[in-house]
């Protein structure tokens, strides 16, 4: 499937902002089962210094510095991806491509942080869900399913700042609250995985399309690999999203993050779209 993307960030300012730095993960990466084949980050205005890099997790980071004083900025992702089927994703990895993981990595991403640091609730959530299940990718599905089952999709009731505990306490919250959960509780039954932002398929009957979306890979044994949850959806991850970054959590691929001098009041506006191309 080969999509067409557009993904635009706009604030506008109550007051002239007069120095601004912001680092943006905004720049899809290349993965086993996408291709990233053009992609495009505009901004406005031109900041005036721009630096492209790859962080630690291997995602593009871009810096921008803008020094003269603006009352807007305006961010603009235009992309092309293409995913694939999960037939053959799944066809790869029997031929064993792209199945392997070091040590390091499955190391890190086991470990907890604090959006997604465990409580009681959480720890016996993830228990019971691993019940009589002794292999990764069932354990990843009744996880995934138990937490839907729990949670209400309602937007605006929680933040960025929202801990795994206090979402799930609330029982309703986004999907990046859904996911700091799933992490908390797999990591709980130290089993690794990987906060994923990126975006789903414009029109889907699902929770999520036409804004950022967030999910979890789960690192089920070099045989499988890394297979993607949506909890928000309760589905596996197939041709329908699109990989942006991967970290532990949410705090290590922000969309946009930084500081301003200034600025007065300042609400982001966002908006996604991620079509189907007719053909390739």
């Amino acid at each position: 499937m080969i999509y067409d993307l557009t993904h635009r960030t706009l604030y506008k300012y109550s007051e002239p902002s007069l120095f601004a730095r912001h680092l943006l993960h905004l720049l899809p990466r290349t993965r086993s089962g996408q291709h990233v084949r053009e992609a495009c980050l505009t901004i406005l205005p031109a900041p005036d210094f721009r630096f492209e890099e790859v962080d630690y997790f291997g995602n593009a980071l871009t810096t921008i510095v803008l020094v003269a004083p603006h009352d807007m900025l305006e961010i603009t992702l235009r992309a092309v991806i293409e995913v694939e089927e999960p037939a053959a994703r799944n066809a790869a990895a029997a031929g064993g491509r792209a199945c392997g993981a070091t040590a390091a990595e499955i190391a890190e991403f086991s470990v907890t942080t604090a959006l997604t640091r465990a409580d009681a609730a959480i720890a016996a959530l993830a228990h019971d869900a691993a019940a009589g299940r002794d292999d990764a990718f069932g354990v990843g599905l009744a996880t995934m399913r138990a937490i839907h089952e729990r949670f209400t999709y309602r937007p605006g009731v929680t933040s960025v700042a929202t801990t795994a505990a206090a979402a799930l306490a609330r029982r309703e919250g986004v999907c990046q609250d859904y996911a700091h959960v799933m992490l908390a509780a797999l990591r709980v039954l130290g089993l690794p995985c990987r906060y994923v932002s990126g975006w789903l398929r414009s029109g889907e009957a699902t929770r999520g399309a036409e804004q950022s979306h967030a999910w979890v890979s789960l690192w089920t044994g070099p045989g499988r690999g890394w297979v993607d949850f949506d909890p928000t959806n309760n589905i596996v991850v197939g041709c329908e999203h699109a990989t942006l970054a991967w970290g532990r959590d949410f705090d290590d691929v922000s969309p946009v993050r930084g500081v301003i001098r200034g600025g007065g009041q300042h609400i982001p506006t966002v908006e996604v779209a991620m079509q189907p191309r007719a053909s390739g």
